[in-house]
């Protein structure tokens, strides 16, 4: 019973963790979420993935409430781009499902590694 009681403070911390960058950076906390559960959580890739997408909607969608009503987003402007990510959301949730687990996590830490070289030239 232990065990289980320490997992989920773990839990717990994780993901307080990962709405705080997500808060902070605007969903970067699906980047952290990712290798947190898969690594430290032993999840399986594909659910690793699943679940991040799971996990951060409603964070981003507090996010962005808190952003529009405090004026830092313009949400009528953003409609193509949201018409776009959830377009792209469905082919790549359709697509998780064809890839398999090795792929995944290299074609993950390609991107990753992409977005931290394009952090520092920024």
């Amino acid at each position: 019973m232990k065990k289980k009681s320490k997992n989920n403070f773990s839990k717990l911390i994780y993901g307080a963790c990962i709405g705080i960058i997500n808060g902070v950076f605007g969903g970067g906390g699906g980047m952290l979420c990712v290798p947190l559960l898969k690594d430290k959580m032993r999840e399986n890739v594909k659910i690793s993935h699943a679940t991040t997408v799971l996990i951060i909607l409603p964070v981003c969608l507090t996010s962005s409430f808190v952003y529009w009503t405090s004026g830092n987003f313009e949400f009528f402007d953003q409609v193509p781009t949201i018409l776009g990510v959830v377009v792209g959301g469905v082919i790549g949730s359709i697509a998780l499902k064809k890839f398999n687990n090795e792929f995944v996590s290299l074609l993950f830490s390609i991107v990753m590694i992409f977005a931290g070289i394009r952090s520092i030239t920024l």
